[in-house]
């Protein structure tokens, strides 16, 4: 039996480093915790058609999960103070350094929030304060 205590080098095709950093891309997630400050009692949901949007390229990315918030039609009732929900997406792309989250809904007072500017983590604290 040989014992190897040298790395050896490993050659990568460039077809398959793509192939990587694409799954790579596809297996990320981003975590956006939101700090919702209330007034007074509240309700609030979250539509699955919230998305990131990149700023620099690339298709919408998805609503995957939500926590501690209802989705359509359903909703969660809020006291006064701060509620934190929870969202997670998929990952955005590797070159996105600046995007929104945005929910596309057909009625008015839906999240918009721009120009968040990404991190290394790929987990926000975004606080949103809501008065009668």
């Amino acid at each position: 039996m040989k014992i190897i205590t040298e790395p050896h080098k490993i050659k990568i095709a460039p077809e398959l480093k793509n192939a990587i950093n694409t799954l790579t891309e596809e297996e990320s997630q981003v975590t956006i915790h939101l700090h919702l400050n209330f007034v007074e009692f509240s309700t609030i949901r979250i539509w699955k058609s919230t998305f990131l949007v990149p700023h620099n390229k690339g298709d919408k990315v998805n609503l995957v999960h939500a926590e501690n918030i209802s989705l359509y039609p359903e909703w969660t009732f809020c006291r006064t103070g701060e509620t934190i929900c929870t969202l997670i997406f998929k990952g955005l792309p590797k070159d996105c350094t600046v995007f929104d989250m945005v929910e596309e809904i057909p009625e008015p007072g839906g999240f918009y929030i721009p120009n968040i500017q990404r991190n290394n983590s790929d987990v926000y604290h975004l606080e949103i304060n809501y008065s009668s």
